[in-house]
């Protein structure tokens, strides 16, 4: 459940969020949304997959974090161990509200049930004794505003995916140091022979679009896979 509310001061003066890494603080997950300006910060430490939705057609960036449901590879002993986090998870649990219009400035939300939220002692004060936003929800409207930019600009970039048909299924066979076998299916990425053959035109507009930089980025972020199934082999074995 979800109880998303506007963050004030007024209302949530003594509120903290807490911060650390933990499965039960909702870390625990298979894979991260991302967008496509996230990429070069994405491509670092994990895969850039992405993933048809069934009902709308659409599709959306994932960087992939395990291999099972619930997994995350790289949430270890309640530490994370990659240089980077992912905006969708680093903003927790805030989002970014508007009205029902759509007019107007949009708003911080927070949503009270998520496991983040503490009444207590643990974690961050998102308010200082004037009722003025400290510096860590400062942050977040940051992180949130460049997301919500991310969001808004990704369709241009999977517009020009399908114009010139980059995406490609994609299924993999993970078979680990002990021999077992995990299959991964229903996922896509980018089409590398395809974008060899473009036309120069082709190339010329994705990169005036500012496309062909995130493409890159997640050719390249396919690099992690075999660090992803190393991660999964040491924890299986370890485990």
């Amino acid at each position: 459940m979800s109880r998303h509310v506007i963050l004030t001061g007024e209302e949530h003066g003594t509120l903290r969020v807490r911060t650390e890494a933990s499965g039960e603080l909702g870390d625990a997950v298979m894979t991260s949304f991302t967008v496509p300006f996230e990429f070069r910060r994405i491509q670092h430490d994990f895969p850039i997959l992405f993933r048809r939705d069934i009902d709308t057609g659409r599709f959306s960036a994932l960087a992939l974090l395990g291999f099972e449901s619930g997994e995350n590879l790289f949430l270890q002993d309640g530490r994370w161990i990659a240089d980077y986090k992912p905006l969708a998870m680093a903003i927790q649990p805030f989002l970014l509200g508007r009205s029902a219009s759509g007019d107007g400035p949009s708003q911080v939300h927070i949503d009270l049930d998520h496991p983040r939220v503490s009444n207590n002692e643990d974690g961050v004060l998102l308010f200082d004794s004037s009722g003025r936003p400290t510096p860590f929800v400062e942050q977040i409207g940051e992180m949130l505003s460049e997301l919500d930019a991310g969001y808004r600009a990704s369709e241009g970039f999977f517009a020009a995916l399908d114009r010139y048909d980059l995406l490609e299924p994609f299924a993999l066979d993970v078979e680990l140091e002990d021999g077992s076998k995990h299959r991964m299916v229903g996922y896509h990425l980018i089409n590398e022979e395809r974008l060899r053959t473009l036309e120069p035109d082709a190339i010329a507009e994705l990169h005036s679009d500012g496309h062909l930089m995130p493409i890159f980025m997640a050719l390249a972020s396919l690099s992690n896979l075999p660090k992803l199934i190393a991660l999964k082999s040491r924890g299986d074995r370890n485990g």
